[in-house]
């Protein structure tokens, strides 16, 4: 389901990407029909014949702000993934660990791996693997959840890298289409043979449009990914308090063999 859900995330955006040329192409065509009636009637048809944003992506040009806006649609399908996936990996871990203490207290193992296993998320699944190590002592229970643990944590924590990644290159990319667009700008100075405020103006506001759509979808994908990080955080001090809570219980019912 969530593979489904993140290519479907994906379609849409390369569809949105793909329509961008068309609507970039239906703007110039307006814009020269515009031209040729009064600047009076052409400035407020500009305002308000179609959303700011959109109106400010389709100038900055598609091509730059096409890439970006893959970024966004990239990053936030990540993002969904991750939530979703942390989600369904969040249990109520008291009502796991009482069912298991019970079982333990009554000295009955395997009704508590079937607790652990009938149990969502990695909370369970670090229990059951120590109790898949009762019979070979407390230690070995010990080192069974830390490794067990830092493998659950490396899960939780997948696809964080490809969100860092998007947050990093949407406003770099950003600055590069402002680059590109300034070198244009003094390209269109160059062949008008003089410096036109208008020229100026025109071509610097392309050129920093891309980066204010870059900032925009870095800013967008770090709140989701700070969220992101304090729910994984969160979740990793929880298995870390149940997986103490389970040696105690082995510990207190003694139904692990001491070294």
């Amino acid at each position: 389901m969530i593979k489904k859900l993140f290519a479907l995330s994906v379609l849409i955006g390369l569809l949105v990407f793909s329509s961008a040329p068309l609507v970039a192409q239906d703007n110039n065509e307006t814009a020269t029909e515009a031209a040729a009636s009064s600047a009076e009637e052409a400035a407020p048809d500009a305002s308000f014949g179609m959303p700011l944003l959109k109106r400010y992506f389709i100038e900055g040009g598609w091509q730059f702000m096409g890439i970006v806006l893959i970024c966004l649609i990239l990053g936030l399908a990540f993002c969904i993934e991750r939530i979703i996936s942390l989600s369904l990996a969040d249990i109520n871990t008291r009502k796991l660990l009482e069912g298991v203490d019970e079982a333990l207290k009554a000295k009955d193992v395997e009704k508590a791996k079937e607790i652990c296993k009938a149990t969502r998320g990695p909370v369970a699944g670090i229990i059951w693997q120590g109790l898949t190590r009762v019979r070979e002592g407390i230690d070995v229970v010990e080192k069974s959840l830390s490794a067990y643990g830092s493998v659950q944590m490396g899960l939780l924590e997948r696809g964080l890298v490809w969100i860092s990644l998007f947050i990093a290159l949407a406003p770099m990319l950003g600055f590069l289409g402002t680059v590109i667009g300034m070198v244009q700008a003094f390209d269109d100075i160059a062949t008008a043979g003089a410096i036109s405020a208008s020229i100026v103006a025109d071509g610097i506001k392309v050129a920093l449009l891309t980066t204010v759509f870059g900032l925009i979808v870095a800013i967008i994908l770090q709140i989701f990914y700070n969220y992101i990080v304090s729910k994984i955080d969160g979740m990793v001090t929880t298995m870390e308090d149940a997986a103490q809570t389970f040696i105690d219980m082995l510990v207190k019912y003694d139904v692990a063999k001491r070294s």
